[in-house]
């Protein structure tokens, strides 16, 4: 799984969330280096296990010969209490890692192979990830 070699802070603020006030992707949006992408419509806090399984999805079912890019990085510490801990006592210890993700930021990226193949590709990694995605094309 992806971790970083180094945080600056153990454990950090799980942040506001406001659900009628989305925030819009504004960096990584544009497919940079494939022919195709994996692009969030909605937003969601990926784990690493997550964005492994799903990479993992897209290795296997596109073989050897095509190449694939991961465009987000888990770097953010999440924390969780142990099981039948009361409340209170402080905040729990760092578990992993995860990312969050605005809609719009493009998650995967793949080339080398057809489109029928890569469009299923990243259709079925979209179904291991915690959002909504859509596939989108360079050329399109």
């Amino acid at each position: 799984m992806l971790t970083p070699k180094k945080v600056k802070f153990r454990k950090w603020h799980t942040m506001r969330h406001n659900p009628k006030k989305v925030k819009i992707a504004t960096r990584g949006i544009t497919i940079a280096f494939g022919s195709h992408g994996l692009k969030a419509t909605t937003p969601a806090r990926v784990r690493s296990n997550q964005l492994e399984s799903a990479r993992k999805v897209i290795v296997r079912s596109m073989g050897k010969t095509g190449k694939m890019w991961l465009r987000v990085f888990p770097d953010k510490p999440f924390t969780q209490k142990p099981p039948e801990v009361k409340l209170g006592k402080g905040k729990g210890d760092p578990v992993g890692y995860e990312v969050e993700i605005w809609p719009g930021r493009i998650l995967f990226e793949v080339d080398g192979v057809d489109d029928k193949t890569a469009v299923a590709a990243l259709n079925n990694a979209a179904k291991k990830l915690p959002l909504k995605a859509k596939v989108v094309s360079r050329h399109a």
